[in-house]
This record gives C-alpha cells, structure tokens and sequence, in this order.
C-alpha cells in the first residue's frame, strides 16, 4: 500500500515539476498553485497524510515494550515493517506538503526528520542481525546452537553434499568479534553478508555441477534458504554483543532527535491550526 502510495506522489512530483521548480513570486500565477501549494487540496492532504504516517510510528515503540499484551495486534517483525516503511515514505509526502521549501521551523522539522529516516535504515540493518525467533523475540546462545545443528543436518540431508565440503564452505571463520568498536563492528556486518553471498553462490554452483546428484529447483532452493539461515546464525552469534553495543548507541541518536522531530511536527501543525 505504501510502496503505491509512493508511486503516487513520485508522479505527482513529475507531473507538477513546473511548479515546484518555479520561483516563489511566480507560483501564486502558476495553474496547479490552487491544488499544490501548502494549503491546497493536494498539498494539504498529503500534509495530514504525513502526520498521520508520523503518529503510527510512535505505535510501534508501544507494540515492543507492551509485546505480551499486544501480541494480538501482530508480529513485531511486521510492525517493524511497516514502521521503516512509514519512516522512508514521510520525507517524501512532508517535502510535497511543503512545496520543496524548508524554512523556520518546517526546516527544522524536516532536517529532524531526514535524520531520523536515516538512522532508522541504519537500525533497521543492525536489527535483523540478531537472531530472532518467528514472533520477533530473540534467541539465546543455546537457542542459537541447537537452531544451527538442526539447520546443518536438513542441508546435508536435503542437499548431499560431502560433510566436510559442507563443514569448510558454512562454517567461515571462527573467534570471537565481541571486542569490536562500533564502526570496524559495522563494516564487519557488511562484509560477513558480502561472504555469505559469496558462499551460497558456491554452493549452487557445488549443486549445478557436471556428475552432482541431480536436485530439483524446489530442494535447491530450500537448501540455499537453509545455508543463508546457517551462514547468518554463524555471524550472528560471534557478533551478538557488539551488535548488542551498536543498536544502544544507535537510541542514543535516533530517539532524541525523534523526539525534536515531533515537537516540530506538532508545532507546525498547532500553528497552522491557528
């Protein structure tokens, strides 16, 4: 829904380039000034559309610290979802609103908010690197070892391969990570899932090759799906507290700027009531 919605206003902004490009003194001039500015029909919508969006996004800390008695609203893995889509599609619907002029408070506001959809990609990236159950609570060390042998034996069981080849391509390097500072834990992040990437492509390969077991597409997909799980619990587990480490850090910018952001928001919107 909002991936459409974004369509929509991405058009919307192609459509009245004209006058979202033209300068100030000419716009009052321009045909669609009625319909785009602020104030107008569309422009208005869309501003309310994005304090709507805005206020959702406060539900989702409520559904994670509340998790057992809200638990009927969802899985917190979808209202994640739908939080960091909210989150990416807020800047561009309060831009619109704005007619593409940031100044005063509504600057403010939106340079609150642009930060805060930027950390929020950022958080959203460091979270699905700890391991987490289907419902979105998360998995001890033990919880992750017996996940990991039960993974390991339906991919040789499912796959084929030798034990060692499947020892030697999943089982990356070892030690712990734990002592990593935040940046250097970050950039390991991102080249763990570059290997794994590379690892699983040799294993399709491994599968595909001339006098291997013949395999078909379902099972090997299954097993890709299964090596990707492997593979991620592995790096997860050696970077459990340096990830841990990172995402406290991470609240420590993205709520009080969160939090700036709404003020402004709530300002606007109170003074242009007025």
């Amino acid at each position: 829904f909002l991936g459409l919605c974004a369509v929509a206003v991405v058009g919307l902004n192609v459509y009245g380039a004209g006058y979202y490009f033209a300068p100030l003194a000419t716009r009052v001039r321009h045909p669609l000034h009625a319909w785009l500015k602020p104030s107008g029909i569309v422009g208005q919508s869309l501003g309310l559309f994005a304090a709507l969006l805005f206020l959702f996004l406060w539900l989702y800390p409520l559904r994670k610290k509340y998790s057992t008695k809200l638990s009927f609203t969802g899985k917190v893995g979808t209202w994640l979802d739908w939080h960091v889509a909210a989150g990416l599609m807020i800047p561009l619907l309060a831009a619109t609103h704005a007619g593409w002029r940031f100044t005063g408070l509504v600057g403010l506001g939106y340079l609150a908010m642009f930060v805060v959809c930027l950390s929020g990609i950022v958080g959203r990236y460091v979270y699905v690197h700890i391991p987490r159950r289907r419902d979105g609570l998360e998995l001890s060390r033990e919880e992750i070892a017996s996940e990991r042998n039960r993974i390991l034996f339906e991919f040789t069981a499912a796959s084929g391969l030798r034990p060692s080849f499947v020892r030697d391509t999943l089982g990356g390097e070892t030690g712990s990570l734990e002592g990593l500072g935040v940046l250097c834990a970050l950039v390991t992040m991102i080249r763990q899932d570059v290997a794994r990437r590379r690892a699983v492509r040799a294993i399709e390969r491994e599968l595909s090759r001339p006098g291997a077991p013949p395999i078909d597409r379902n099972t090997l997909d299954t097993v890709l799906k299964l090596a990707r799980r492997e593979m991620a619990l592995a790096h997860q587990a050696r970077m459990l507290d340096a990830t841990h480490r990172i995402f406290r850090y991470w609240h420590v910018i993205h709520r009080p700027v969160a939090v700036t952001a709404l003020f402004a928001v709530v300002t606007h919107i109170i003074v242009a009531i007025v």
